[in-house]
Parts: C-alpha cells; sequence; structure tokens
C-alpha cells in the first residue's frame, strides 16, 4: 500500500481501517494518536513484522474514525472487529456461554435463577444512559471512497445502579446446577417464576419440603425473607466467614431466647455452608474477585489459559488457543483478549492479573481500558501483574492449564489442513454451511451455520424463511433464492462456503454469485473463497446411503466431476460432517419452531372473532399455549386487538382445549 498523507490524518483518538481493494476490511486498530500510530505502519519493511507487511500488500484503502476519548475508540474498535472478523486481526473465538447466577433484589421476593446469557457482545446489564458517538466522529479516508460508513456503536453512559446481581462464571452447568439445589435446601428462597407466582393458588412440592416459605400464596414476611436473601449473598460473594459469624450469633441468641426450634434450623444452615465450604479449593487469603491469565507457546500456536478465582476460591477456568501465532504476538494476544472478552462479559472481577509487566509489550492502552471497564461495569478495574508468590503460582497454574489444552487443540489444524484439501494458498478459518429444509414442499428454510477456528460462532448463525417464494420442494430454486439474498449481506465473506447436497445444489449456488459478481474461483482474487458441497454416501444400487455414522460422504467443487479424494474417516472429512451436521440440526429446530407457531395459529383460528392477523399476533408474544392460559388480563392486553371479550372467549376455548389434552 502506498504511503498516505500523514498531515491529512488528525492527531485525535480513533480508530484505523485498513482495507482491500474490493473493499474487505482487512484490520481494525484503535490509536491514542491516530496519526502517531499510522506513521508506524510506513517505515522501513524490514522493520515491521511479517504479518504487518503481508497486510500491508492487500491493502489499498486506509480508513479512519476519529473520537472524542480513547475510551470511545476502545468500544468502536470492539465493535468493528466483532462485526467484520478483520482477517489480520487476532480474533476471540469463545461461544461458550458460562452459567451465571441472578439475583433480582429489586423485587419483593427474589429467586436465584441459573443462566447461560449468549455472548453476542450485548450485556446482561445495560446502561441507563446511551447516546450515538457520530457526532464525535470525523472520517478521513486515503484512497478511493468506500461506499459506506460503517456502523457506529454507542457509547455507554454512567452505568444503572440497579439491584441485579449477577455471581460466576461458571464454567460447568452441572455443578452450577449442584450448586444452585444446595442452596436451596440450606436457605429456602422461591423457585418459580414471577408469572407462575402470580397465578399459582396453593403451595407447591417445595414448600412442603422445607425448602420454599411459598410467599405466592401464603403471608411471608419481607423483612424475614430479605434476611434469607442477604444470607444467599455472602455465601455467593465468597464472604463464607461472615456469614459463618453471623449464623452462630443468631444462633446463640435465639437459643438464649428458648427459640429452640429457630437454633435448631440455624444450627443446621451453620452445618451445611461448613460443608459447602470445606469442599471450596481456598487460593487466596483474602476474600476478593480475581482472573489470572497466563500464556504458553508450542510449536503449533500460542495458548492462553484464564482462572476465575471468586472470593479468594477457584471457580472454574477456561483456555483459549490460537494456531500460528508467536511470544512476538503475546503482547497484541493479550491487548486483544482483553478488549474482546471483557467488554462483553457480563461479570467483571476487581483484578485481572497478567503475566508481565503491562507497560510492556504493546499494551499501552491499558490505563483506558481500565477506565472503559469501570464505567461498563459500575465498579473499580484493575489490570496488573502478580503481587505475591501465591498469585505467581496462580499465574503459572493459568499457563500449565493453557498448555495442555493447546496439546489437544494443536495437534490438528484444521483450517490449515482444510487448505490443502481446497488448494487455498491461506488456511480455511471461516466456514459457512447451508442446508435447504421443507415438509413435502411448504415451509421452506434455509438454514446457515458459521464456524470460524475450528469452532461453531453461534451469533452468526442464521435462518431464512424461504416459504413466500418457493411452496414446490425445490431445491435448486430455493438455493438460488438463499445465494441472492446471502450476497447482499456482503461480508465478511468465508474462506470456505459449504452446501449441504450435491453437483446440481453446488452449481444452483455458483451460478448466482458468480453473476452477482460476489464469487471468482480463482482463489488469487479478493472473493475467491472455497466453494463446495457435502453429499451423502450411495449404495451398490445408487441409493442414498443414510446410515447414521456413515463416514463415506463425498465432496464437490465448481469445474470438477468427481469428489474430492478424501479417504473415509479423514480427520477433514469428519469436520466437514461436523459442521454439516450442525447445519443441519439447526435446521431441523428452527423448523420445530415454525411448526408449532403454525399449529397454535391454527387453532386459535378456531375461535370465534380470531383471524389470521391476531392468532400470528398471539403467538409472537407467547410460546405455547399453557403459557398462553397462565397470563395475566393485563398481559393479553398488551396484543393489540385483544379486549375483555376477546380475553374471555380465549380463556374458555384455552381452558377446553387443555383439559382434554
Amino acid at each position: 500500500m502506498e504511503k498516505p498523507d500523514l498531515n491529512k490524518i488528525p492527531l485525535t483518538p480513533g480508530v484505523y481501517i485498513f482495507k482491500s481493494g474490493a473493499g474487505r476490511v482487512l484490520y481494525v486498530g484503535k490509536a491514542k494518536r491516530l496519526r502517531k500510530r499510522l506513521a508506524s505502519y510506513f517505515r522501513e519493511a524490514s522493520a515491521l513484522p511479517a504479518k504487518t507487511r503481508a497486510m500491508l500488500e492487500k491493502a489499498s484503502e486506509l480508513e479512519t474514525i476519529s473520537t472524542a476519548t480513547e475510551n470511545e475508540a476502545l468500544l468502536l474498535e470492539a465493535s468493528l472487529i466483532k462485526k467484520h472478523r478483520p482477517h489480520y486481526n487476532i480474533l476471540l473465538r469463545d461461544d461458550k456461554a458460562y452459567v451465571l447466577f441472578r439475583l433480582d433484589t429489586q423485587v419483593p421476593y427474589p429467586r436465584l435463577e441459573v443462566v447461560r446469557p449468549i455472548r453476542d457482545g450485548r450485556k446482561v446489564r445495560q446502561t441507563a444512559e446511551s447516546r450515538p458517538v457520530s457526532d464525535t466522529h470525523q472520517t478521513s479516508r486515503t484512497g478511493e471512497a468506500s461506499p459506506s460508513r460503517p456502523a457506529q456503536p454507542t457509547r455507554s453512559g454512567k452505568p444503572r445502579r440497579d439491584k441485579t446481581k449477577m455471581f460466576g462464571p461458571y464454567t460447568s452447568g452441572r455443578d452450577a446446577r449442584l450448586t444452585w439445589k444446595a442452596i436451596h435446601k440450606i436457605f429456602p428462597l422461591r423457585r418459580c417464576s414471577d408469572r407462575a407466582m402470580k397465578n399459582r393458588q396453593r403451595p407447591c412440592l417445595y414448600h412442603h419440603m422445607g425448602q420454599c416459605p411459598a410467599p405466592c400464596v401464603l403471608a411471608v414476611d419481607q423483612d424475614e425473607y430479605a434476611a434469607t436473601v442477604g444470607k444467599v449473598l455472602l455465601l455467593l460473594q465468597g464472604r463464607s466467614h461472615e456469614l459463618l459469624r453471623s449464623l452462630r450469633s443468631e444462633m446463640e441468641a435465639a437459643s438464649e431466647k428458648l427459640e429452640f426450634e429457630k437454633a435448631a434450623r440455624l444450627r443446621d444452615q451453620l452445618r451445611a455452608v461448613e460443608n459447602t465450604v470445606e469442599k471450596q479449593s481456598v487460593l487466596l487469603e483474602w476474600e476478593k474477585d480475581v482472573d489470572f491469565l497466563g500464556l504458553t507457546e508450542t510449536e503449533a500456536g500460542l495458548g492462553l489459559g484464564l482462572l476465575f478465582v471468586r472470593g479468594g476460591a477457584l471457580l472454574g477456568s477456561r483456555s483459549f488457543f490460537w494456531p500460528g501465532l508467536g511470544l512476538e504476538d503475546a503482547g497484541e494476544l493479550l491487548s486483544s483478549f482483553l478488549l474482546q472478552y471483557y467488554t462483553t462479559s457480563e461479570t467483571m472481577p476487581e483484578r485481572v492479573v497478567l503475566p508481565w509487566n503491562p507497560q510492556d509489550n504493546e499494551i499501552s492502552e491499558l490505563p483506558a481500558l481500565e477506565s472503559l471497564l469501570a464505567e461498563l461495569h459500575g465498579r473499580s478495574v484493575r489490570i496488573d501483574t502478580p503481587r505475591a508468590e501465591n498469585e505467581e503460582r496462580l499465574v503459572n497454574l493459568a499457563s500449565t492449564n493453557a498448555k495442555e489444552a493447546a496439546k489437544l487443540r494443536g495437534t490438528q489444524n484444521m483450517p490449515a489442513m482444510l487448505s490443502a484439501v481446497f488448494a487455498r494458498s491461506e488456511p480455511v478459518d471461516r466456514i459457512e454451511c447451508v442446508d435447504i429444509s421443507h415438509i413435502s414442499g411448504n415451509s421452506v428454510r434455509a438454514a446457515m451455520v458459521v464456524f470460524e477456528g475450528g469452532q461453531p460462532l453461534r451469533e452468526a448463525w442464521r435462518a431464512y424463511n424461504l416459504e413466500a417464494i418457493f411452496t414446490a420442494g425445490d431445491d435448486y430454486a430455493a438455493l438460488a433464492a438463499w445465494a441472492e439474498r446471502r450476497a447482499r449481506s456482503g461480508p465478511p465473506w468465508p474462506d470456505l462456503l459449504l452446501i449441504d447436497g450435491g453437483r446440481g445444489q453446488l452449481a444452483a449456488v455458483a451460478r448466482i454469485f458468480r453473476e452477482l459478481g460476489v464469487w471468482s474461483d480463482q482463489p488469487e482474487q479478493e472473493n475467491g473463497f472455497a466453494l463446495a458441497s457435502i453429499a451423502k454416501a450411495r449404495d451398490e444400487a445408487g441409493h442414498t446411503d443414510r446410515r447414521a455414522g456413515n463416514l463415506e460422504d463425498r465432496i464437490f467443487v465448481p469445474g470438477r466431476s468427481n469428489a474430492l479424494n478424501l479417504k473415509p474417516g479423514s480427520p477433514e472429512l469428519l469436520f466437514l460432517q461436523h459442521v454439516r451436521n450442525h447445519a443441519h440440526d439447526f435446521a431441523l429446530g428452527r423448523h420445530r419452531q415454525a411448526r408449532s407457531k403454525q399449529a397454535l395459529a391454527g387453532e386459535l383460528n378456531r375461535i370465534p372473532g380470531f383471524g389470521p392477523r391476531l392468532a400470528r399476533a398471539l403467538w409472537e408474544k407467547f410460546n405455547s399455549l399453557q403459557e398462553m392460559s397462565q397470563a395475566s388480563d393485563e398481559e393479553l392486553r398488551q396484543v393489540p386487538g385483544l379486549g375483555a371479550g376477546r380475553i374471555a372467549a380465549l380463556r374458555a376455548h384455552l381452558a377446553l382445549i387443555l383439559t382434554d389434552a
């Protein structure tokens, strides 16, 4: 790329974007001073890292977006990386949704919930104020003008000081639910949802088991219930010693007052908490929330380990792996990980401990990142290095975990293996797979799943409703219609587009992509991604062999009449089958949703005065007939067209059919 006129680039904080000639985003970066940062890219080529030189060779356009503060630049960088998934950025591929405990203390009788938020960049706790930062952005471009400007994220205002408490993360859903059950056995809290609580007529079984005070139908003292909630908060916050002192003090006070039943109940709670605390692995003497990060280098790439310590006890761990990276990329990796992981995390510890001095290795934006995370999460955040020998041991433990995980993941570099299969010069990192599903030609759906780095990227999965276009069960026409819609959605383009089908399905998609100019069979071109289809194996009679576990599926590519020569059971073929199976399961799941909604709409159309529009509005708000029958009149009135008369008719019809069921 030719050196731009640096005098035209502002000295403000902001984000810079390198693009290819076709407008594909290659790299997104953040700078405290844009001009100074971009000047470092146009030095002698020998002074630049190999990855930077490769990126500049493909880049032909530079775009900068100025922001008012460095915090805004960090948010904008994270948003653009998530949207475009640039090839030369170090990306966090973590589709795993950790299990959390949620306790909403704003309601009179809070309940402890087990939740698994989706990691899609949206936080569970939103800010109270939100305004766009586009009024502070000034865009300057070098090279050809981009036809559209990247979407801007919103800037967070002051965090909303609500009383919803989140605890975790728990990496094991099973362990989290066992803990949840144990807490309810020690401290009785309600378990039913708000809707069920409003409609309940008599106490549930948990009340008779002594695990719920039944505030749904009984007069429960709110102060006494709040005291129980306070004890649960102490336990979840890791303040177990404070909880034990409180329980022991209450037990002795009740005993002195001759309230022996209350004293016995407190004694049982005290013993149960003591047994729970004994099972915890206490790693730190002080009850703090800290995350420890460790790095390790292997022949296959760079691994990162993350330990979650909550209240001084080890809660869980997680490992990440980036193939093809080395320790020279460690600074950029840590910087990218901190930004991408913690700006979308639902919980935030007080400290994040890194393996070395944060000011070294290109992590100069740590003060701004600390400020941004404090603003997003509503608490002070510190990012630093180990302060004592026990913290150093935990960093080493995180590195050891990363090393063991890297051994498992690094033995097979699937992106590199697939690049050899499809004759690509670069690793096949991003894979999109599409499957057409219908029922006797009706309810036509196209389901597309996305994998990156060998892992599912679930927030990018899409389902396309093609019912309004085709009803004859023509898979070729349906795939052509899907290809047009996929072409209109634009980048990011995959490295491999996999179609569930044979040569005919492959040809239908290739024709549309070629006509619209979004695909070329020349790998060296910008839009020259690999295109292939995966077809079921055939038996001796030429019929599709649908036996479970069949290892002889065939892979077709354009311009070749016979299938690729992949051995049955080879790692590459097994992985492609794995991707195809995900697409098939995703399509079936969306079909079940569509069928259930159609059945619901048909059942509602039987009610006098109910038409298709009202039925559709009802099933868009409620997921089942049972959920609809439990809804209050106020909730039903929120559906347009539902008045008192129709609500009465609806309840009568639902009571009849649910009783018969």
